[in-house]
């Protein structure tokens, strides 16, 4: 059954977008769908740098950054799980919201009141124009899923994560899971 996107979902990259350099095997969270458009960020491309190496004042060195997205790269967006501590957030889906005061998010990091499950900070976002997506989803380039992590997706952030949508997906796209990324390595 075929899902339409929706705010809280996620977007599996198809595996035939393999030349796509930004969702070549992404998994994308949809922050916003509307009739304007999509806003989602990719949750599985982790950058070498930290957040420190954005934001040099700030102590902490766990934080991960994540590549959101193609649009808007030289910008930093958070989705968190700590509406409570953050104000002027936006909730996404139950358990997860996207932005607030960044001010107060530097705070609450060098207080040690974030835990880095708590919190994921992106470079970009991804975007899409008022049909660009539907566009896309009948060119099959990619598949909607409920987002069955809920809050928790912040920690399935990672690099495997698009393999294992593939295997949830099932059926002909068991094939994909092991397939190289850079199908001329076979």
């Amino acid at each position: 059954m075929k899902l339409p996107p929706n705010k809280g979902y996620l977007l599996i990259a198809e595996p035939s977008i393999i030349g796509d350099v930004s969702f070549n095997r992404s998994v994308v969270l949809l922050a916003d769908h509307n009739d304007q458009g999509t806003v989602g960020f990719i949750m599985n491309k982790p950058l070498e740098q930290k957040l420190n190496d954005f934001i040099p004042f700030l102590t902490r060195n766990d934080l991960p950054i994540f590549n959101g997205g193609p649009v808007e790269q030289d910008n930093i967006y958070f989705i968190h799980t700590i509406p409570n501590l953050i104000t002027g957030s936006t909730e996404i889906a139950s358990g997860i919201f996207w932005g607030g005061d960044f001010d107060m998010v530097i705070q609450l990091i060098e207080d040690n009141k974030i835990k880095s499950q708590e919190i994921q900070f992106f470079l970009g976002y991804s975007g899409w124009d008022a049909q660009q997506l539907n566009q896309e989803l009948q060119e099959k380039s990619w598949v909607v899923v409920e987002n069955n992590y809920k809050e928790d997706i912040l920690t399935k952030c990672c690099p495997k994560l698009w393999r294992e949508k593939i295997i949830e997906l099932g059926g002909d796209y068991l094939i994909w899971s092991n397939a190289p990324e850079h199908p001329h390595y076979n």
